[in-house]
């Protein structure tokens, strides 16, 4: 068997952290496996972290069809519970070139991984992402939410929010050591770019949201106490430039656009402030 990485092209490096995610790991490696050719050699490294269920069995046999396609599949199996742990794991053992960060349930368009790998050509420190698509909700609740939070600012088409799905050259690799333990680890990498620096593809990727109105409260009560961890802890990465403000009366738009879907935004936004986060990861799904 030739070793797919035998000729003088870059590999581009995908690392997709992985805890107890048996019911989407498939979805995620197949979408990468019907990656366009003009991707090029891809090295996928699922850090899988304390799983209980069958995420590293399924992983590890969409190995050899990584392999038919000129590309590798690598699964790490730690006992180590967390995050920023696994990605840190699955880093030590990246080559120098652009990587990607993708959360198992993510699913990429067939186009992604060659617009990236040419957005994030060597040279300038540059951070890509693809166009954050939420994926059909089952529940109206989650529906309505999802609508007025693509609404908001920090979705705005050019802005890179990054979520779910970020990638960095090496120049822009090379901003930081290693992933602290943090909750926003998608927050951390992006506010290291300036929004010159963020570039976003036109290629989409599915990202879904929480089911219900509980489980939306519980993510966004973490996803808050990420952001206020971030800020108490790497208050250098807020610079003015890095803010993305609510223009001037967006709240009154949103209110005669989108009434329901703003009542129940902020809903969970209220409910999720009533009590502070637990630890340990929360998913809601």
């Amino acid at each position: 068997m030739t070793d797919p990485f035998s000729d003088t092209e870059e590999p581009f490096t995908i690392i997709i952290p992985a805890n107890n995610e048996a019911a989407w790991i498939t979805a995620c490696l197949d979408a990468l496996l019907d990656q366009t050719p003009d991707a090029g050699t891809m090295l996928v490294i699922v850090s899988a972290n304390a799983c209980r269920d069958d995420t590293v069995a399924l992983a590890q046999s969409r190995s050899d069809a990584f392999t038919a396609r000129g590309s590798r599949l690598a699964v790490i199996d730690n006992e180590i519970p967390g995050k920023p742990a696994a990605l840190n794991r699955a880093d030590a053992l990246a080559p120098q070139g652009p990587r990607a960060y993708l959360d198992a349930d993510v699913a990429c368009a067939p186009t992604m991984i060659a617009a990236l790998r040419h957005a994030l050509t060597p040279g300038e420190a540059r951070f890509a992402t693809g166009r954050l698509t939420v994926a059909p909700a089952r529940s109206t609740i989650t529906r309505r939410y999802g609508r007025l939070w693509k609404s908001l600012p920090f979705n705005a088409p050019g802005a890179a929010p990054g979520a779910g799905l970020f990638a960095v050259n090496a120049a822009g690799r090379a901003r930081w050591h290693t992933f602290p333990d943090l909750i926003s680890d998608d927050s951390f990498v992006r506010l290291h770019f300036t929004p010159d620096e963020r570039i976003e593809v036109a290629e989409p990727y599915l990202w879904p949201l929480p089911e219900g109105f509980a489980n939306l409260v519980r993510v966004r009560r973490r996803q808050d106490a990420g952001l206020a961890e971030l800020r108490q802890r790497k208050p250098e990465l807020f610079r003015p430039e890095q803010e993305t403000a609510a223009a001037p009366g967006l709240i009154f738009k949103l209110l005669l656009r989108q009434p329901l879907d703003l009542a129940v935004y902020m809903a969970v936004r209220i409910a999720a402030h009533l009590r502070p986060a637990t630890g340990g990861f929360t998913r809601g799904r």
